[in-house]
């Protein structure tokens, strides 16, 4: 069974006010507060309750109250090599990311059985309104009980979100035959309005160059309004997040030859969804998606380990470097100037800003993060409201310490000096 964020690097994270997270159309709400709230050394805060929304367009809304929440997928342990406890759901709020306010997704209590047993592993893989009632659903991976014989059952399974959250039980996403090829797992979901009818729908990975198409909205037991024949397609992995790189009014999304290192492909939506291959990009480890300055379309950043490639304006893109920023890499718009600012982790985190020509180097900032170990991007988005992209990044010694770090984007400068929260994953164990 594929891994998706486990095992592929390509996190294609962005902001670059182009989605409803960050651009002109986000409503206005108050700015965080200027006294940054530590909690990651002492006891973890308590659990305050969830807040009641009425649904929303914002992205990764789960209560629907128009504030965005946080998902991690990479939690503590209160022992190495313990089991995972499952994915931590921290809600926003007008000031931004509220530590208390938060809740443990758990396979135990909220996985859907399968031929009678309850699967080990809940991981985290897209978000998006599949049933378009204004609350934000979350796609997870499982691992339902498989004797190796045949078609492998479906390892995907839909937590629908409520005016509380994502509090109820999941169901097991339906792909119907038709929709799948050979006998690798149905797995790799990528959301995103392919067919331009308004309703989200989801790509996933069938087998041997070929992609699964599910058209939305889909129905609260996990069914597809329709399952087309299985898509031919460059690559074997779909990655997110989706994004109409060309303005058409259908959504886009990269295409791996494999997971790893490795080349990958802009596959372009249209009235019958993702079926048209469009530019290749170059071999890397990971690529970005943003508006990084030049052009009207999306760019793409393509990192390696010497340097990273440029491509602006796709689907045809003119090319371009940026000398060794990082292999590791994500976008957003912090300083709301409408050019998306490249994020490149790994051994440093640093922030190059967009503009007009593109992504300088000159313009670098190294943020050091509040703790000491392995630093990746977790997310990328507006919490606090803002208009402007915030940075949340996860730095981690082993299996039983990590700090959480929200970066704000601010109108002078790129970010933030430093974090105005930062919180441990701890504070999940025992919940």
């Amino acid at each position: 069974m594929h891994r998706h964020r486990a095992s592929v690097s390509l996190t294609a994270v962005f902001c670059a006010g182009l989605l409803a997270a960050c651009g002109p159309g986000t409503p206005k709400a108050a700015a965080p507060s200027a006294t940054p709230v530590h909690v990651a050394k002492g006891p973890a805060p308590a659990v305050l309750p969830v807040p009641h929304g009425t649904g929303s367009k914002i992205p990764d809304d789960f209560n629907g109250d128009g504030h965005r929440d946080l998902v991690l997928d990479d939690l503590v342990k209160a022992q190495a090599h313990s089991d995972d406890a499952g994915i931590g759901i921290v809600y926003g709020s007008a000031d931004g990311l509220t530590p208390g306010a938060r809740r443990l997704i758990s396979p135990q209590r909220q996985a859907a059985r399968v031929d009678g047993q309850a699967p080990a592993l809940f991981d985290a893989e897209d978000s998006c309104d599949l049933d378009g009632d204004g609350f934000t659903d979350l796609i997870v991976t499982t691992d339902p009980p498989y004797d190796g014989q045949g078609r492998p059952p479906v390892p995907l399974q839909v937590l629908f979100g409520s005016p509380d959250g994502l509090t109820g039980t999941a169901v097991v996403l339906d792909v119907p035959d038709r929709a799948r090829y050979g006998n690798d797992w149905p797995d790799q979901p990528v959301c995103g309005d392919f067919d331009g009818d308004g309703a989200e729908d989801l790509v996933l990975h069938a087998s041997e160059g070929r992609l699964s198409f599910l058209r939305g909205p889909f129905t609260r037991e996990g069914s597809p309004h329709e399952a087309l024949p299985p898509i031919p397609s460059p690559g074997n992995v779909p990655t997110g997040p989706s994004a109409d790189v060309d303005r058409d009014g259908h959504d886009d999304l990269l295409v791996r030859a494999a997971e790893g290192s490795g080349p990958s492909w802009l596959v372009l939506g249209g009235p019958q969804g993702p079926t048209r291959t469009g530019t290749a990009l170059p071999a890397g480890i990971d690529v970005a998606l943003g508006n990084f300055g030049r052009g009207k379309a999306l760019d793409a950043a393509v990192g390696t380990m010497g340097e990273t490639s440029l491509r602006y304006d796709l689907p045809t893109p003119a090319t371009g470097t940026l000398a060794s920023p990082g292999s590791m890499l994500a976008a957003g718009d912090f300083d709301g100037d409408g050019h998306s600012d490249l994020v490149s982790y790994g051994s440093r985190l640093k922030v190059f800003r967009g503009g007009t020509a593109g992504p300088d180097a000159r313009t670098m900032v190294t943020l050091r993060p509040p703790a000491s170990g392995t630093t990746r991007v977790v997310a990328v988005g507006d919490f606090d409201g803002d208009r402007r992209a915030d940075l949340v990044v996860r730095t981690y010694q082993g299996e039983t310490r990590d700090t959480v770090a929200v970066y704000p984007g601010t109108t002078t400068g790129l970010l933030g000096p430093s974090p105005t929260v930062t919180f441990s994953t701890a504070q999940f164990l025992g919940m």
